[in-house]
């Protein structure tokens, strides 16, 4: 690991040597600003690791063609306008005058190429209806998708524009996921050249990314954020993030441990800033492997309903909410906030916690004294996730399932999780595009992270015919309403709760905008002077 942080070290200082020494004197009134979460980037590729942490420092660095807001309006980015020319045909007008950090103009050459790039990866989702993309010209984009797709803006959100000759020059085409060869050490996941508000000038994987403003960024009159150096650091330990909070080594942190909440509210010059997420904590099961994981040479239990239904009678999510996560969360029976369009309140009600109806469903479909099972769970990217299934698994115990926690941390999670290592685990999921039809993709249908899967024609059936009609079409929410109570009636995953945002803000932060995306945007912050 040592090496790789070394030739990280090495390339980003050529970069930063290139880009004019920016890591050298800092002038006067220069501003510093630091902020940590309990893991790292998984990278600075733009179109590898749908990871919210890794997605929000792309959007520093790179951007869209249309711009998600904090209140979750869309704005012009490098799109000035659009139109639709037909019912599956968009048009594009680029902002012209812009550049890439080193230089080079972005045209439409750029969006072509970053959409035949981003579909190599997870992020391949931003661009799950479109079939075709060309350049009409050097400022002109046209996409056809393979039906009408209303909400394709909300699906562009999270397309990140590359630099086409940058890339070729680079030889970087190819993309990896964490875990694949070439993860770590790929030229653009230590490199990065986009034409967004900060460019990167040093990262150094598991100590710190650091970040300068973009003093040619086409929309630089609008930041007022102050900052003149941002430094990100991962810090795994909760007890080490908030002692570097309180001894002013940061200036945000994000978690807050649940438990700390009081001492930070009491501690001088820092605020809480908290509130929702879009975010869904959820345990999902592989009802499509034939063998069982933990009793090799017998049948994967999973696969019957009647077992997914006895696992979720069997978990105390009121018990989990009061306990574990000190009353600060909201329990859910569907895997979407309702801050997503196409979440039906009326089908949000949990299956009750019942042991005596976890315990029948279990003899009736054969398992009378229970089955080992594991339960996998990252330990260092959600509020209190190991404890969550320290919880689940003594729950599950106690319904005669012979249950064990396997916790690992979140890095190493997704690269098993990818490799279809799990059986049961717990993962969390925020719609890139705020809307059903991502969910219904990523973690329900084709998408990279329907590590269980699981697959139904009739849901995929209404997932695309939801995808086609307006946001206001009433039709939506019906076709919303049948795809949720198919959903309940299958059970592929056990929905927990929506996850709470609890960042520690100190004084030398003026203001601080949170997103129900959640992890921190530095456009939305602005340093006191």
């Amino acid at each position: 690991m040592r090496n790789t942080a070394g030739r990280a070290t090495l390339r980003a200082t050529l970069l930063a040597g290139i880009f004019g020494a920016a890591l050298a004197a800092l002038p006067a009134g220069a501003t510093t600003f630091t902020w940590a979460t309990a893991n790292d980037i998984l990278g600075l590729d733009p179109h590898a690791n749908n990871h919210g942490v890794t997605n929000t420092m792309k959007e520093n660095v790179y951007e869209p063609l249309v711009k998600r807001q904090p209140d979750g309006s869309l704005r012009p980015a490098l799109a000035e306008r659009w139109e639709r020319v037909s019912p599956t045909t968009w048009r594009f007008h680029l902002r012209r005058n812009v550049r890439f950090h080193n230089g080079e103009p972005f045209t439409a050459a750029d969006v072509v190429m970053s959409a035949e790039r981003v579909r190599q990866n997870d992020m391949a989702y931003t661009l799950q209806s479109v079939v075709a993309v060309r350049a009409i010209d050097d400022h002109t984009v046209e996409m056809d998708t393979r039906a009408p797709n209303p909400i394709l803006l909300q699906d562009l959100a999270l397309f990140f524009i590359m630099s086409r000759p940058w890339v070729e020059a680079n030889n970087a085409m190819a993309v990896a996921r964490a875990g694949q060869p070439g993860a770590t050490t790929a030229f653009p996941q230590l490199n990065a050249n986009g034409t967004g508000p900060f460019r990167v000038v040093e990262r150094v994987a598991d100590e710190r990314t650091v970040l300068v403003p973009n003093p040619n960024y086409w929309a630089a009159a609008e930041m007022q954020h102050g900052i003149t150096r941002a430094v990100f650091r991962p810090i795994a330990s909760a007890p080490t993030r908030l002692a570097a909070l309180l001894s002013r080594e940061l200036d945000v942190m994000y978690h807050v441990p649940l438990q700390n909440v009081p001492q930070v509210q009491q501690a001088q010059g820092v605020r809480l800033v908290q509130g929702p997420t879009a975010r869904t904590i959820y345990l999902a099961m592989d009802v499509a492997r034939e063998e069982s994981l933990d009793e090799p040479g017998r049948p994967n239990p999973l696969r019957d309903v009647r077992v997914r239904r006895a696992l979720y009678h069997a978990i105390d999510m009121n018990t989990i909410t009061r306990v574990v996560l000190r009353g600060s969360t909201t329990a859910s029976g569907l895997p979407i906030a309702p801050a997503v369009t196409g979440h039906v309140a009326a089908l949000n009600d949990r299956l009750p916690f019942d042991l005596d109806a976890a315990r029948r469903l279990l003899a009736e479909a054969g398992y009378p004294n229970g089955f080992r099972l594991t339960l996998n769970c990252p330990n260092n990217r959600y509020i209190n996730d190991e404890a969550i299934c320290q919880a689940a698994t003594a729950m599950l115990q106690r319904a005669g399932i012979q249950a064990r926690l396997d916790a690992m941390p979140f890095g190493r999670f997704l690269q098993r999780g990818a490799a279809g290592e799990y059986q049961f685990y717990l993962l969390g999921w925020t719609p890139g595009n705020f809307d059903i039809t991502n969910p219904a993709r990523e973690l329900l249908g084709e998408g990279s992270f329907n590590w269980g899967r699981f697959r139904d024609a009739e849901m995929d059936r209404l997932a695309a015919e939801i995808g086609t009609l307006n946001l206001d079409d009433p039709r939506r929410q019906e076709l919303a309403a049948r795809y949720w109570t198919r959903f309940r009636e299958l059970v592929p995953m056990i929905p927990l709760h929506q996850e709470p945002q609890i960042f520690a803000v100190r004084d030398t932060v003026a203001d601080f905008t949170m997103r129900a995306a959640e992890d921190l945007e530095l456009r939305h912050v602005r340093m006191r002077r």
